[in-house]
Order: C-alpha cells, then structure tokens, then sequence
C-alpha cells in the first residue's frame, strides 16, 4: 500500500481567492491539488480548463495537480493540461475511442495516466490496461456534481481492483472520489484506497487542517 494522499477538490473552494485557498489547503497538510473538469457535454456542468491549472503554477503551487477528466472527446484537451503544469491526468473510458492510446498520450506528454470508472462501469476495462497506469480512481458518485453522498457499493468494487493491483505487483494510486467524509474515510482506507478526493468535506468547512488530520489519523487506524 502507498502513503495516504489527500487531495481536495478545488471545485468546493472559493474561485475569488483561488490562488490564497489552494495555497491555505496545501498548508493544512493536503498532498495533492484536484481538478474536476467538466465539459457540458460528458456531464451536464460546465467547470474549469487548463487555465486554470497554468495560473495556479504561475501562482507558485509546485504540489502535484491531479487532473480528472470528464470531457468528450478526450484526446484534444489531454496536451493543453500537459502544458499547463498537470501532474496526473485521468480520463473515462466511455470518453474516448481508444483508451490505450488516450494512456500513451498522457505519459508521452510527462504525465502519469489515470483510468476512472463510474459506479456502473465495469472493472474489466482494466484488463488489458491495468500495467500502463499510474492511478485508477473509483468514482464513488455518478460524475457531474459535488456534494453528493458517498455510494456503499464501491467499497466492494475498491476491494476488487485492489486484488488486481496487488495481483499486478506495480505501484498504481487506487483513488476514490465522492462523498469521501471523516466518518467514511476509515471503511474507504481499509477497502483498499489509498488516495481521497473531498471537495466540500475539506472546503466547506472552517479550519481545512483539522479535517485533513482527522481524515489521515482515520486512515492511518486502519492501516
């Protein structure tokens, strides 16, 4: 199991102060900075692009960007967020044509390459591409909102691409995102994630510090 990554979501924070909330975040303890990038046309909202990401490197955020991708089709906008300053890129499956070259595309451009399954999204697609990932993340929600409720089912799910990551034997990130909370935390851990996504969990509250700590101390009692 790799260390615990906490990476809030930067869809919850106040875009009037980007620059100061991401910087206040990551002082808090938080490990990674995630993008939620909507299209209008994959999922229903319409969010943030690789400006966005190249202003906050501007802005002197050197922590890793993990960038999930929820656009259609996905292999135009993959260089634009590699140019950007992203670290990591994740995309969906059902978002591109080919999802062997849309994972090439990624890492050519220096990234590490994400495959993201939505809850009713087989684990099979991993099959054939599980040995060319740096990260698979779990969406724990149905893609297009924030501020939903964590949905039980993927514990087992998480259980099941945890086997075949161990199965595997390469350092692949098992991530979850949606409805990732405090009290969840710890089940999530122990099912087998070692990387939490939480947006308004994290940037709906009022000291960022104390819930970070209270989400690593959940996961470290498990572990």
């Amino acid at each position: 199991m790799q260390p615990t990554v906490i990476a809030p979501s930067i869809l919850s924070a106040d875009f009037a102060r980007l620059g100061a909330e991401v910087d206040q975040v990551l002082a808090a303890g938080a490990d990674w900075v995630h993008f939620d990038v909507m299209d209008n046309h994959y999922v229903p909202n319409l969010t943030i692009g690789p400006l966005v990401c190249e202003a906050l490197r501007k802005h002197g955020v050197s922590a890793p960007i993990d960038v999930h991708l929820m656009v259609e089709p996905v292999d135009r906008i993959v260089p634009d967020f590699v140019k950007a300053g992203a670290t990591e890129i994740s995309f969906h499956p059902e978002a591109s044509r080919h999802v062997h070259r849309t994972i090439q595309l990624i890492k050519a451009g220096g990234c590490r390459a994400g495959l993201v399954l939505n809850p009713a999204t087989p684990v099979d697609v991993l099959d054939w591409v599980l040995e060319d990932l740096d990260h698979v993340l779990l969406m724990s929600v149905n893609p297009g909102f924030g501020g939903q409720s964590f949905i039980p089912a993927t514990l087992d799910k998480l259980r099941v691409v945890r086997g075949m990551i161990e199965r595997c034997g390469k350092p692949i990130r098992l991530e979850v995102d949606g409805g990732v909370k405090p009290d969840n935390i710890g089940a999530i851990a122990a099912a087998g994630a070692d990387t939490f996504v939480a947006g308004s969990a994290i940037f709906g509250q009022p000291d960022y510090a104390a819930v970070i700590a209270a989400m690593k101390a959940a996961v470290a009692a498990v572990r």
